[in-house]
């Protein structure tokens, strides 16, 4: 028997779980911080590293207290983090800035000219994340940094990603060639791949821009997947967390690939890591290139195998802002959506208000909803980006499967599934496959298990999942309804490629608004 703790750092707030080898999770607490946006750029997006320290010292206290146990019994603890959330550090780590968050886009003109510079030279670090950089990842935010902080750059030393920052932190950690690297964070958002002979090379970077020059030396580091140990806590560190000093941490991962981890997702899984944005997590055994998917990395899920990363850029996001408009709250806009049927809005909407993440990688586009009339009300535009991010989720689904990754179980983890059963039979009839839904929030399970694997406690990854992995809630899909959803997606499809991609060849759409309302009187006419 062991314990161990679990942290989970999400956009806005921290949760720590404290888990038994044999009982499960024992207690868990969170400690908020603020992101920091601008009205004039709605880009911007940022966080302090000292409030993220701060909440993780607010959350594990609590969390020891919600357990009842001693922070002298937890035998290791392991920490996940938002990704691309980028900071520029100089001597002995110290912050240079506040990190540009996953969902900050100031950095489009930097992605541009990576992937323009990218292709001329026929990079192949490119086409392993889906031949689209993004404004999302890590290049393309450093040099944004670079270029618009230059009374830093003499202080600059090297950049982190969050996770990797954290568990050098709690190591104590001064120099920068011994800090961990996460193969994790790195592979998906850094073009770091092994069989490339790892980062892209010195001849590309100042290619980009001559600011990134020297970078690849400064990214230097431990690069390892999860089962490797990024040293012991710190005793400085121990004594402000109420944890015993020395307890192995190992290196870090990003939050929705140890999700899928918590949720039991295993090959041939599809885990939809559902939240403010959406991960879609699939676990191969092998290894190939997929055109549009932001990223095919060895050891980056599950070490011992393939990691493939897609994912939509504002689900929870997107749900809030339609709340917000209507001056109520998601939870309230939600009551009664279980009633709706599909297709019964006559409304069709892409679901792009936070740009396309996959498969377009495009960070420019906006939402756009077809059908409009007089009559609609928020709780109908809701529902309709409910079907919106289902229909993006089987187009980036059928990529997957095209290029060889099995599609046997679709598991709908992350904190919106478990509040909206509405959602989770919208997917379940989109897709026409039934759709798992973890009995309990999993957030924080997947790093307890890389913890318990860092304490010694299971062998591998499937005994911890088999210990400490809720059950499932499964949710049927109805066949009338998915033969509704199935004419609707051939609309949605068309008009996903022919809006979304700056080459489309003109778009027979003149069918599309007369069939949506054919299609809304069918659905409430049967209601």
């Amino acid at each position: 028997m062991a314990i161990v703790a679990g942290v989970d750092f999400g956009t806005l707030s921290v949760r720590v779980a404290i888990v038994d080898s044999e009982r499960g999770r024992l207690g868990s607490a969170t400690a908020e911080y603020p992101l920091h946006r601008t009205k004039d750029d709605p880009d911007h997006a940022t966080q302090s590293h000292a409030d993220h320290m701060r909440a993780l010292i607010e959350a594990t206290q609590k969390a020891l207290q919600a357990a009842n146990v001693s922070g002298t019994q937890i035998a290791s603890i392991a920490l996940d983090t938002t990704g691309s959330s980028v900071l520029p550090v100089g001597e002995a780590l110290e912050p240079l800035d506040d990190y540009y968050l996953w969902c900050d886009h100031r950095a489009w003109h930097e992605a541009a000219l990576i992937t323009e510079t990218a292709h001329k030279r026929n990079l192949e670090a490119i086409q392993w994340c889906g031949g689209i950089y993004s404004s999302e990842w890590g290049f393309s935010k450093l040099l944004h940094w670079l270029r618009h902080n230059p009374q830093k750059r003499s202080r600059f030393v090297t950049a982190f990603e969050h996770c990797d920052m954290l568990t050098a932190v709690l190591c104590d950690v001064k120099d920068p060639a011994d800090a961990p690297r996460s193969v994790c964070a790195m592979g998906h958002k850094w073009m770091w791949n092994a069989s490339l002979g790892g980062l892209p090379s010195e001849d590309f970077l100042e290619a980009v821009d001559p600011l990134l020059k020297g970078m690849r030396h400064k990214l230097n580091g431990k690069y390892s997947t999860s089962e490797a140990i990024a040293g012991g806590l710190s005793s400085n560190w121990a004594q402000k967390l109420g944890l015993r000093a020395g307890i192995p941490i190992p290196v870090g991962a990003f939050d929705a690939h140890w999700d899928a981890i918590g949720a039991g997702a295993r090959p041939g899984d599809v885990s939809n890591v559902v939240g403010t944005a959406t991960c879609i997590m699939a676990i191969s055994e092998d290894t190939r290139l997929i055109p549009g998917v932001c990223g095919v990395v060895p050891g980056s899920i599950d070490p011992k195998r393939t990691g493939v990363e897609a994912g939509l850029s504002a689900t929870g996001d997107l749900f809030g802002a339609i709340a917000r408009r209507a001056g109520t709250t998601v939870k309230d806009l939600a009551a009664g959506l279980e009633e709706y049927r599909p297709g019964q809005t006559g409304l069709l909407r892409l679901t792009w208000d936070n740009g396309d993440r996959t498969i377009l990688v495009n960070p420019n586009l906006g939402g756009i909803t077809f059908g409009w009339n007089m009559t609609h009300t928020p709780q109908d535009e809701l529902f309709a980006a409910i079907e919106g991010t289902a229909f993006h989720t089987r187009v980036i689904l059928e990529r997957m499967a095209e290029y060889g990754v099995p599609i046997q179980r679709v598991i709908n983890a992350g904190g919106i599934p478990q509040k909206n059963p509405a959602l989770n039979r919208v997917y379940a009839n989109v897709l026409n496959k039934p759709v798992l839904v973890p009995k309990v929030e999993v957030t924080s399970l997947g790093s307890s298990i890389f913890a318990f694997l860092a304490a010694g406690t299971f062998r591998s990854i499937e005994k911890a999942q088999d210990a400490i992995c809720p059950a499932f809630c499964v949710v049927e899909p109805d066949p009338a309804a998915a033969r509704t959803y199935e004419e609707l997606y051939q609309f949605y499809r068309q008009l996903y490629f022919g809006f979304g991609k700056v080459d489309s060849k003109p778009l027979p759409a003149g069918g599309v608004l007369p069939a949506l309302r054919r299609i809304a009187a069918t659905a409430r006419g049967a209601s």
